[in-house]
């Protein structure tokens, strides 16, 4: 087991909260599938895909229990990312913390345990 996570805007989030699933962002929408992060990844994704952006949360889903509906694709150079073909339940999120701005302008992440595949 390990995590995967989906960054999303706290309006979202609520909104998945008040509906009881969460079923995408208008780009997962588009794909056809929920875009997700590994730990090793999810810097990165923040980095390329919501620079400068405020009011997000980081929502961590452990990956067994997404079931089939959860496929590594390649992307980016090759490398594999869990892609949901399915919606989220809020409530089955492991964890929601915020992703606030560092001073730097760099989204500042929970702390990571590197000998560990999860956020702290």
């Amino acid at each position: 087991m390990a995590l995967v996570f989906k960054i999303v805007t706290a309006a979202e989030w609520r909104a998945a909260e008040r509906d009881g699933i969460f079923r995408g962002a208008p780009v997962d929408r588009s794909d056809g599938y929920i875009h997700l992060s590994t730990a090793a990844q999810v810097r990165e994704t923040a980095a390329k895909h919501f620079a400068g952006q405020t009011d997000l949360l980081l929502v961590a889903y452990d990956d067994a229990g997404l079931g089939t509906a959860l496929k590594w694709e390649p992307s980016r150079g090759g490398a594999l990312f869990p892609h949901l073909y399915g919606m989220l339940d809020p409530r089955a999120a492991r964890w929601v913390k915020p992703l606030p701005l560092g001073r730097d302008g760099k989204h500042v992440f929970p702390v990571f345990d590197e000998r560990s595949p999860s956020f702290k």
